[in-house]
């Protein structure tokens, strides 16, 4: 036991070193994915019942499956990811199996939690000897006399002998700033090389996650339903004339504030109807076998299905007045998620699911949905996108700086574009930047991703000559300069 201990501690140690070789400057670069191959790697080696489970071998191979995408282009999605598979293989040997994404939700929220104690906590075992601990007092105390003395003999060598003195000059100490980035590393590694049981008792005390609604009775559930189906209808029936059918609007009431004010709102109003058929119709309820409560709940299941298709009607309709972004497309997405939430609801009650299928069900929908995002671009999708929709005179070119790189290849298809003068100048200034700063990023170690690299090399492939013209003066924001200071 004590020998498995010091083996977690030399992995951590390992892996703080690597963390120091690797990010001397910033968190960045293809070497993401080599931190976490190694973290990942190692946490196979010094855990014996990872190596032994059929289930963590599962959570493992997905956390592969995401280091390497955060070596091709590391982002805040594609760590999350793999922190949540690197847990959950940490956790599975543990637990029986995968129960249910409620309880492992509370499991990861609980492990997330109590990585800055759990290092500090199981300090205490390093020097266990036959059942007793060691208190911070005690090591204090041990090391007390071998420090203070070795520092009081080594300063007087240094003051007597001139050559430990240059010697000593040249140790270069860490500051207090590297020792808490070393800490703060330590401290995130450490958890799932030895996870807290903590994570573990408290999820399996959780109930199952079925919403209920105190003191509801048969009666209140046809009434509430038949009331919430009249307040939908008049909802969808205005959506439907005025949004789907083009209907002229009211005085002082514009398209677009009917598009755009209603997106957002509505999705949380079907996420509530979502939680309250569930409550109405739980197992065991009197409402649950009512064949009058069932065609009305699933009368009120197809409304806010209308609901969620009016809202990404309204996202599309509000996209094509203004322009598409990283941030739209995720929002879209996440109509989509919630659409198929309430089919699997309606689902759910019709055929007598449980609430862990219901659960599970979402998580994979949710989880299939967030893997492919951090895999795909959303800035360079919707850079691309509004390049190929609107005329050039009508591109945000502020939009394409802040997306990076992954607009460089939308903007050298729109300087390709017939356009007036002073549009194709700026164009050309965001081009000859954004090239500039990946050519830059890609010369570097440090900040060099393979996805960098296919984009830098289909740039060149397009511009050919275009690369070593005279270039313009290089943007320091998304303030781009009007034509007479370009050309100055």
């Amino acid at each position: 036991m004590r020998f498995s201990f010091l083996v977690k501690i030399a992995a951590t140690v390992a892996l703080v070193q690597l963390f120091h070789w690797l990010f001397p400057y910033g968190f960045e670069g293809a070497r993401v994915g080599v931190l976490a191959a190694a973290w990942l790697g190692l946490l196979v080696a010094v855990r014996r019942d990872v190596r032994h489970s059929r289930a963590a071998w599962g959570a493992v191979a997905a956390a592969g499956l995401f280091t390497g995408i955060l070596f091709d282009d590391p982002g805040v999605l594609a760590w999350a990811l793999f922190w949540t598979a690197l847990s959950v293989a940490a956790l599975l040997p543990r637990v029986r199996g995968f129960d249910d994404a409620w309880r492992w939700a509370a499991r990861l929220l609980v492990q997330g939690l109590g990585t800055p104690v759990a290092l500090l906590c199981d300090l205490k075992h390093l020097g266990a000897v036959r059942g007793r601990g060691v208190s911070p007092t005690r090591v204090a105390a041990t090391l007390a006399l071998p420090v203070i003395g070795g520092i009081m003999f080594l300063a007087l060598f240094a003051r007597a002998n001139p050559v430990i003195e240059q010697a000593l000059y040249t140790v270069a100490l860490p500051g207090p700033w590297q020792l808490a980035l070393w800490a703060f590393v330590a401290a995130a590694a450490w958890p799932a090389f030895r996870p807290r049981g903590i994570a573990l008792r408290l999820a399996a005390r959780l109930p199952d996650p079925e919403p209920r609604i105190p003191g509801t009775s048969l009666p209140s559930v046809l009434l509430a339903l038949g009331l919430f189906n009249l307040l939908f209808a008049v909802q969808n029936t205005l959506d439907i004339a005025f949004l789907w059918s083009g209907a002229g609007l009211p005085d002082g009431v514009s398209a677009a504030e009917y598009a755009h004010r209603g997106a957002y709102p509505l999705i949380v109003t079907a996420c509530a109807a979502g939680v309250l058929a569930l409550a109405m119709l739980r197992p065991g309820s009197a409402s649950v076998g009512n064949g009058a409560a069932r065609r009305l709940v699933t009368l009120w299941v197809a409304q806010n299905l209308v609901l969620v298709a009016s809202s990404a009607l309204r996202t599309i309709d509000y996209i094509d007045e203004s322009m598409l972004t990283a941030w739209r497309i995720a929002a879209l997405l996440w109509m989509g998620l919630v659409a198929l939430g309430l089919v699997l609801i309606g689902w759910r009650i019709l055929r007598a699911k449980s609430a862990r299928w219901l659960v599970n069900a979402n998580a994979l929908a949710a989880g299939v949905v967030l893997s492919v995002c951090s895999v795909v671009d959303l800035g360079a999708a919707a850079a691309a996108y509004n390049v190929r929709a609107q005329r050039p005179e009508a591109v945000d070119l502020c939009y394409l700086w802040h997306v990076g790189d992954g607009a460089l290849l939308p903007v050298i298809e729109l300087e390709r574009r017939p356009m007036d003068a002073g549009t194709r100048l700026r164009v050309r200034q965001l081009r000859q930047t954004l090239f500039a700063d990946l050519d830059w990023r890609q010369a570097h170690w440090g900040s060099w991703t393979p996805r960098g690299g296919r984009r830098l090399s289909a740039a060149r492939a397009q511009l050919g000559r275009a690369v070593t013209m005279p270039t313009l003066p290089r943007l320091r924001s998304c303030y781009v300069l009007d034509a007479e200071q370009v050309q100055s």
